[in-house]
């Protein structure tokens, strides 16, 4: 039961270890009756089993004298069991504040980026402001960027989600790969034959590789090959692997392998957190790992992590594969989506309940000759509509906001008003949302911060043409 050969004379403490409390202070307070019948929680060094007890020591008398009788039970799979299930509470409650986060700030960057679109429109490359306008747009950009990790790892991030051939995907991307890892490391590519094609996000993918080909390079300070294989899998049934289920089905497994460093059996399941880094401050967000973490899963996907100090670390991603008749029968679906040509003067009634990306909305669409009604709530768009006389183009809505949702009130508009357009925007990803949206046709998706262009070319695109 204990892995090894226990003899008597053996020191106690040399046996067993418990990260609860002193064992020979267990011992001693069960024997003097201090305390009856005290579990404690032990493993046994010097094994690689991983295996967990729970002991339970009782004081008993036998007729002469009073003895200790130890009761153990493996209780490894309970105690695997309780990790997962606080590990899995924690990446969700992170997750979520992640994505709280990301949407109030998505509301500030769309206000400082579309004020800013708008400076921009009254000063040329000669102004003496114009490049302190860039700076202030080329950062909001970088902040719009941070905000996508933290929305990556949420997994609420908006996906672009295509059929792709991940050996192409890898070999467009090799030679930037090449110039991330920098002359002390070789980058080594090994792909499987017959790939099948996967479903997913193509800037997001390539995210994922330049992420985890990055962090091989950093754990090679002496440099050395960092390996990338793929290969196709198929699992007959369901696969368990560090604490997580795999259905069974097909899918392309990405390898990305380094002989580094290694990780730090205590950090290991702290990797994927968002901010968690062992770098010097400077040198690295702590984000990498996250964004990875959250495209992956958003993708259906799965990423494990075997690591050994002093050897190196190897990630494993594995990807969906997409049924070869599914694939042909979506790519009979593609068809070129032709904008309609707007005629005369279009309406837009806009409602927003953050009074500065309102400003800017507003005046964005005024600007491109569009007539706009606003209104802070949904309550105030429907009294607008009261006015029958009233002549709307297209809805122009903030998803999340006090009182009625976006979807709510447009779904009321549109029963006396059928075939008016509908641009949903939010700082939250589309699939938040995405059935209540797939029910009102015609409707598109705009995702938070926006710039002066985005919003335009949205609203231009889904107008109907004056009859």
């Amino acid at each position: 039961m204990f892995g090894k050969k226990i003899n008597i004379g053996h020191d106690i403490t040399e046996v067993f270890i418990s990260n609860q409390q002193s064992l020979l202070g267990w011992i001693s307070d069960v024997s003097e009756g201090k305390i009856w019948n005290k579990s404690i929680v032990l493993q046994i060094p010097g094994t690689k089993s991983g295996t967990v007890f729970q002991a339970a020591l009782s004081r008993v008398f036998d007729g002469q004298e009073h003895v200790l009788i130890a009761a153990f039970s493996d209780v490894t799979a309970l105690k695997s069991l309780e990790r997962q299930f606080v590990q899995s509470q924690k990446m969700q409650a992170i997750g979520q504040l992640a994505g709280g986060v990301a949407h109030d700030f998505n509301n500030l960057l769309t206000a400082i980026s579309g004020h800013c679109d708008l400076l921009l429109l009254r000063h040329d490359k000669n102004d003496p402001d114009f490049s302190d306008l860039m700076q202030i747009h080329q950062n909001a950009n970088r902040a719009a960027a941070l905000i996508g990790q933290l929305l990556a790892f949420s997994r609420k991030q908006n996906l672009q989600v295509k059929l792709l051939n991940i050996r192409e995907i890898i070999s467009d991307l090799a030679h930037l790969l090449d110039r991330l890892v920098g002359e002390k490391v070789n980058l080594l590519l090994y792909h499987g034959t017959k790939l099948p094609m996967v479903r997913a996000d193509k800037r997001q993918l390539e995210q994922v590789l330049m992420n985890l080909v990055v962090n091989a390079r950093d754990a090679m300070v002496e440099g050395g090959d960092v390996v990338i294989r793929t290969q196709s899998e198929t699992f007959d049934k369901a696969q368990e692997r560090d604490s997580a289920v795999i259905p069974a089905g097909e899918y392309v497994k990405i390898q990305v392998e380094d002989f580094g460093s290694g990780i730090p059996p205590e950090h290991r399941q702290k990797i994927f957190e968002p901010f968690f880094t062992t770098k010097r401050t400077g040198e690295g967000t702590g984000l990498g790992l996250s964004t990875v973490y959250g495209i992956v899963k958003q993708s259906n996907g799965f990423i494990f992590a075997e690591s050994e100090i002093g050897k190196g670390t190897v990630f494993d991603v594995l990807i969906p594969a997409v049924d070869r008749r599914a694939k042909q029968k979506e790519q009979k679906l593609i068809a070129e989506v032709v904008s309609q040509p707007t005629q005369g003067e279009q309406v837009v009634l806009l409602v927003e309940d953050e009074a500065p990306v309102r400003a800017f909305a507003s005046r964005a669409l005024r600007i491109k000759g569009l007539t706009v009604y606003e209104a802070d709530c949904a309550e105030a768009a429907l009294k607008i509509l009261e006015d029958k006389s009233l002549k709307i183009d297209v809805f122009v809505t903030d998803v999340v906001m006090p009182g009625l949702d976006g979807p709510t009130w447009v779904r009321l508009a549109l029963m006396g008003r059928p075939g008016t357009r509908v641009v949903f925007v939010s700082g939250y990803a589309e699939d938040a949302f995405d059935k209540q949206q797939s029910e009102i046709e015609g409707s598109v998706f705009l995702p938070k911060p926006f710039s002066l262009n985005d919003l335009t070319q949205a609203v231009l695109d889904v107008v109907v043409p004056a009859s």
